[in-house]
């Protein structure tokens, strides 16, 4: 069972910005997939962004691109850098492990529990 762990959430300010961080318990294959959704209350996860490993091809939901970026720098890290963020940006985010270049949460077999992320006004 591999368990993702993510950090790096908490209670921030309009505009504020925060890094989000998904640590894997070993090497990221190249042939990963890697994504962020995330969880607001009372609605469906939703997809924020994903990279494939090998190539470092991104894509992002049209709410946060330009705002959101996904990175790494070693072999078991993913990063999620938030910029310029807003109320509607609040919820719980989730880094998942899957092989398919999808925007659905249901192709992502692995899952870490979650950081909050709280955007005040």
């Amino acid at each position: 069972q591999v368990r993702l762990m993510e950090s790096g959430g908490g209670l921030v300010q309009v505009g504020s910005s925060l890094r989000l961080t998904c640590t894997t318990p070993g090497r990221i294959f190249s042939s990963a997939v890697m994504a962020w959704f995330r969880q607001a209350p009372g609605k469906e996860r939703e997809f924020v962004g994903l990279r494939r490993w090998n190539t470092g091809r991104t894509n992002y939901a049209d709410s946060v691109k330009g705002r959101f970026t996904i990175s790494t720098d070693n072999p078991t890290s993913m990063y999620l850098q938030m910029n310029n963020l807003k109320p509607e940006d609040t919820a719980i985010y989730y880094c998942a492990r899957g092989t398919q270049y999808s925007m659905i949460s249901s192709d992502y077999t692995y899952w870490g529990q979650g950081t909050q992320v709280t955007v005040s006004s």
